[in-house]
């Protein structure tokens, strides 16, 4: 029954986003969303405050999986098959990870990998509308 509501969320996540922002914005904002959850995974459970880490693991790996159902095989082919197959790993490698004594290194990999998933969102969507990605120049000239 949890799964089933986790996966709903997950779709109203996903769907909220993309229609309240263009889609290429709203993927951008619901990985930084993934991010911050994992971020605040990890904090909770190094405080040994495990059940408030493990909603946020839950509300991450929603996300993840929002976008890895939402994706249009159709239209994307190798590359939504790869979004898909990246998104799942993701996830899987997060509920591995947490609560085990390398939690810190391995949520800071998957937390590097979503924020690199991030910025080529970012800089795609830089390109579509025919500018440049503001957040990924500034942060690789700091």
């Amino acid at each position: 029954m949890m799964h089933n509501s986790m996966a709903y969320m997950a779709n109203q996540a996903y769907r909220g986003a993309a229609t309240s922002v263009p889609p290429l914005k709203a993927i951008s904002m619901l990985l930084g969303g993934a991010i911050t959850f994992l971020q605040k995974a990890l904090a909770a459970q190094e405080a040994r405050r495990f059940e408030e880490g493990h909603e946020y693991l839950m509300k991450a790996t929603a996300i993840l999986r929002g976008l890895s159902h939402n994706l249009d095989f159709t239209k994307g082919g190798a590359v939504a098959e790869r979004l898909f197959q990246t998104y799942n790993a993701l996830i899987l490698a997060s509920l591995k990870a947490y609560g085990r004594p390398h939690a810190r290194d391995s949520f800071r990999r998957i937390i590097a990998g979503l924020t690199e998933l991030r910025e080529a969102w970012e800089h795609v969507d830089a390109t579509v509308r025919g500018g440049k990605p503001a957040q990924a120049d500034s942060a690789r000239k700091g």
